[in-house]
């Protein structure tokens, strides 16, 4: 027999999928850009600082693998939590899916609280171990010492924001980051060139922007405007922990090892080629973020819906929402670094002036970016297999692309190819996985539908 959902979750289970999809997506995609702005935000205007705008930006790019690994934390229980949550309200289980929402909340603070200490502790041996130079080294523990003081807000920011998008509330969750946005927006050239702040000044900003950004989510959740409320009696470590967990592994693996590849990056670069090359890397990093905002964007808004009728047994819709996913990621992506490749002078512009640097960035560019087209197969099925809850397929292609490929390309291919080889291992991993991905999709997808016909006929 088949389950009906108990609840029209806001029409996921009702509404027309390719409507309803893009409804979605577009606040989730302003959302995804307004979030991965404090990056690339606080990158041009410190490129910009007169004298130092170098050595500074290199500096943060050296600290951008710490920042990457706050955030995967965030990951790890948003994007496991909410795909839980969002099948629990499909299934009508408004209880257990605010256990979940209290469960993950709990979890953000303690993890908050340890990556606080230990970062704090060990910032400055880490930072050398990951790139640092003598020149950037200070500039790098400036910024550092004051972000971590908002590794909670950036926690509950990124972590919680993602309940909201499951209750299909993606307007209300692009409103979420835009607020802090805006006020990284006006505080950045503040601190940073009128109080004479600088990388410090970006830092604080930040802080500030992150800090009501998880305000306005905490308030909303705990609000009767949300479907699932956050309730004090609920922020406690409960058994819906595990679950949680095993489902965010898969986004945590990609972003903790996005991490260590933005660490061999700037190792490999600082000794084949210099700070020019760490510059360079960084600004190329910075534009594939806008790529990625739109990708993860549409993984976002497109994903509750994949989780919703998964869990109301609507197979039908399912299968439209994930036709949807692979459209939209390979699109996207094919579409965005196409841009990057045939301007790359034009985006290098935005963080430097410094020829040698903007010389570089157009003669990898091009190079680094040509796998994406393919690897958009990979991000709709990332997108899929984590709506349907399928945690072990999605951990596999995360460390395939990173672990088993990148990893071992960026170490081994400049012995040969010396510093152009660190900037073709990311298009060869890039391209295979998105094959690997296609292929193990395909009979995952299979499995699933016939188990699900095979239940409705009975």
């Amino acid at each position: 027999m088949s389950l009906k959902p108990h609840t029209d979750g806001g029409g996921m289970g009702t509404k027309p999928v390719a409507r309803l999809a893009l409804s979605m997506s577009i606040p989730t995609i302003v959302a995804q850009g307004a979030n991965v702005s404090y990056t690339i935000i606080d990158r041009m205007f410190i490129g910009h600082i007169p004298g130092v705008g170098d050595a500074a930006m290199t500096a943060v790019g050296i600290c951008f693998p710490i920042l990457l690994a706050v955030t995967s934390f965030a990951y790890l229980i948003g994007s496991g939590g909410a795909p839980r949550a969002s099948i629990e309200l499909g299934r009508g289980n408004f209880k257990r899916a605010e256990r979940i929402l209290g469960t993950s909340t709990a979890a953000l603070l303690a993890i908050a609280a340890a990556l606080t200490i230990i970062l704090q502790l060990a910032k400055r041996p880490v930072l050398y171990a990951f790139g640092a130079s003598d020149t950037t080294i200070g500039y790098a523990t400036d910024f550092l010492t004051v972000y971590l003081c908002g590794t909670v807000f950036v926690q509950l920011t990124i972590g919680l924001n993602n309940f909201i998008s499951a209750q299909g509330k993606t307007t209300i969750a692009m409103l979420s980051v835009l607020i802090g946005t805006g006020v990284s927006l006006l505080l950045d050239p503040l601190f940073i060139f009128v109080f004479g702040w600088g990388v410090r000044g970006a830092a604080a900003a930040n802080v500030i922007a992150q800090l009501i950004s998880s305000v306005w989510i905490v308030a909303f959740l705990a609000s009767g405007r949300s479907a699932i409320r956050l309730r004090p009696s609920n922020i406690r470590f409960t058994r819906v922990i595990i679950p949680v967990l095993t489902l965010g592994l898969a986004p945590f693996i990609m972003q903790i090892t996005e991490c260590l590849i933005n660490v061999v990056f700037n190792v490999g670069l600082q000794r084949y080629g210099g700070d020019d090359y760490v510059t360079a890397i960084t600004i190329i990093t910075s534009l594939m973020q806008i790529v990625s905002v739109l990708t993860a964007g549409f993984q976002q808004g497109i994903q509750p819906i994949v989780g919703y009728n998964y869990g109301a047994r609507l197979m039908d819709r399912v299968g439209q929402a994930i036709r949807m996913a692979f459209v939209t990621q390979l699109v996207s992506t094919t579409v965005m670094v196409s841009f990057l490749a045939a301007f790359p002078a034009f985006f290098a512009s935005w963080f430097t002036s410094n020829p040698s640097v903007v010389a570089i960035v157009v003669a990898m560019m091009p190079v680094f970016v040509s796998g994406w087209g393919i690897f958009g197969i990979q991000m709709g099925a990332q997108c899929a297999l984590v709506g349907m809850g399928q945690a072990k397929q999605s951990i596999f292609l995360a460390v395939f692309r990173k672990i088993i490929l990148l990893v071992p390309l960026a170490l081994a291919l400049p012995h040969w190819l010396g510093v152009s080889g660190i900037f073709l291992a990311e298009p060869i991993s890039d391209a295979t996985s998105g094959i690997v991905a296609g292929v193990l999709f395909f009979f995952t997808y299979r499995r699933i539908r016939a188990a699900a016909d095979s239940d409705s006929q009975q």
